[in-house]
């Protein structure tokens, strides 16, 4: 089965998904002129309305639901195996995934708000959504909720899972081993799986709502205390500061572990990391209570740059600083190109980010890393779940199926528990299948849409109009804009309209 696993991940991320993403992005970047800029101060200014609503959440609610997918072992882990396979310059291709990949949140999630539906009291709305009623093909949003359930529901839970039992492992110890038939796992592992399995039950049976009043409480707290964390290491060594960020560049252009590992790992951990093209954005965007479309996708833009350019930079420094890092070369024997530390350590694995905060702040490091990553993989998982739920209730609608939503719930709680006594390189590779299959479907379809009917661009100009002329409260009429398809923004508007 790993054999199988490697071959389909071979096939999945090759160079044309790594460049498509790179090239989807740079697209709408120049479409957009840029609004990933030019919008900064806008976004910020969204992030904090009170707009929640007895059918959608607020934009910080959304955000934070999204964050809390964005925001996971990507962070810790998929940064420390960027650097260990990719070498430093990896970072800097993770950045540019950053920039452009904010313009790619901004068109799928305002995708995400204009094709939305108020499902029994609750919008939702993704990829699924828009390609049927934006494209008309409905055969096409199936695929992407198939591949999205088995992908948030099987696939990716599993990574999240099985990188805080290796946080906590490296914290606590082993602690009794007991046999099972995935081999001997530590009782310190178990308890751990036992109170994820626990807490993630009563959330996530609680639905959206308790989801995202969760995630707007944690998801700062752990952002901020894991920058200001890594904000003390950069302090300490601040001298060294200019020569890491030289080295990042440079080796980003004649990469010691060759431009195209650089370029292939920065991509791919960037991809999963921000998740922007990914399709998974959408959807907490979806369930934003707005006055205009446009206004959740900058949101959504911004949340592109608190994960990569600041979470990711902030573990990428903690590392180079340090120099709690080795790097591997891709010839089959192995070698290390850079060994700073025991060659043992696990590159795919939150080691090297342990090891970093070990070496300044002692053994208080390694039991940081195990909270941060236990709250972001924690909060991710119900992102994931949040996903897979949307994807099964388009389904239900789509093709008049009766799907339990029980039953995701149980297998999100049975691929935790998998996950968690696996190994992490099988687990990582079954997560790049999910990833790259969902970016692989989402990003030709909003492509396919852009030159079909051109909405994310339509809608933009309409709220840069709007906002030029200073309303004061903005609205949206898609008839007007020839935008077919969004059927509850001409609802609304009708209805805004007798009032």
């Amino acid at each position: 089965m790993e054999g199988f696993i490697d071959f389909l991940n071979g096939i999945i991320w090759s160079p044309a998904l790594i460049y498509l993403c790179l090239g989807v992005g740079l697209f709408y970047s120049l479409l957009t002129r840029f609004a990933q800029v030019r919008h900064f101060k806008e976004m910020w200014r969204l992030l904090f309305n009170s707009n929640e609503s007895s059918e959608g959440i607020s934009s910080f609610q959304a955000l934070a639901v999204s964050l809390s997918g964005r925001v996971g072992v990507g962070n810790i882990a998929g940064v420390a195996a960027a650097i260990g396979f990719g070498g430093p310059g990896a970072v800097f291709w993770m950045w540019v995934v950053a920039f452009l990949g904010a313009s790619t949140a901004y068109a799928e999630s305002t995708l995400g708000q204009l094709y939305k539906v108020n499902d029994d009291g609750q919008y939702r709305g993704g990829p699924a959504y828009y390609f049927d009623r934006g494209l008309g093909w409905r055969w096409l949003g199936v695929l992407f909720a198939l591949s999205s359930i088995i992908a948030c529901g099987v696939f990716l839970p599993g990574i999240q899972a099985n990188a805080v039992g290796n946080a906590v492992v490296q914290v606590f110890g082993e602690g009794s081993i007991v046999s099972s038939s995935y081999g001997d796992v530590g009782t310190t592992k178990l308890v751990a799986l036992a109170v994820i399995l626990v807490v993630l039950a009563f959330i996530i049976f609680g639905g959206i709502k308790r989801i995202a009043h969760f995630t707007q409480i944690v998801v700062p707290f752990m952002a901020l205390g894991y920058i200001v964390m890594a904000l003390i290491v950069v302090f300490i060594n601040i001298d060294a500061v200019p020569g890491i960020f030289s080295l990042i560049v440079s080796d980003a252009f004649t990469a010691q572990a060759g431009l195209g590992a650089a370029i292939g790992w920065g991509v791919k951990r960037g991809v999963y990391s921000n998740e922007a093209g990914q399709g998974t954005g959408p959807h907490a965007a979806a369930a934003a209570e707005v006055q205009h479309p446009a206004q959740q996708g900058l949101v959504q833009a911004f949340s592109v740059y608190v994960d990569t350019l600041f979470i990711c930079t902030a573990t990428a420094l903690m590392i180079l600083i340090t120099q709690q890092y080795n790097v591997q070369g891709t010839l089959p024997e192995g070698q290390f190109l850079i060994q700073n530390v025991d060659p043992s350590v696990i590159i795919s694995s939150p080691a090297f980010t342990q090891m970093a905060l070990e070496s300044v702040f002692g053994g208080i490091g390694p039991v940081f890393v195990g909270f941060a990553l236990f709250f972001f993989a924690f909060t991710t998982i119900l992102a994931y779940y949040y996903i897979a739920e949307t994807n099964v209730a388009y389904l239900r609608q789509a093709l008049k199926l009766n799907i339990p939503l029980t039953i995701v719930k149980l297998v999100i709680m049975f691929m935790v528990a998998y996950g968690t006594v696996n190994t992490a390189g099988y687990i990582w590779n079954l997560g790049d299948v999910g990833v790259g299959l969902m970016a692989w479907i989402n990003i030709v379809g909003i492509l396919v849409i852009f030159f079909m009917a051109k909405p994310t661009m339509k809608a933009l100009k309409d709220y840069e109009e709007q906002k030029a002329k200073g309303v004061e409260k903005f609205t949206f009429n898609p008839k007007a804009l020839g935008i077919k398809g969004a059927d509850f923004w001409e609802k609304r508007y009708e209805e805004e309209n007798k009032k």
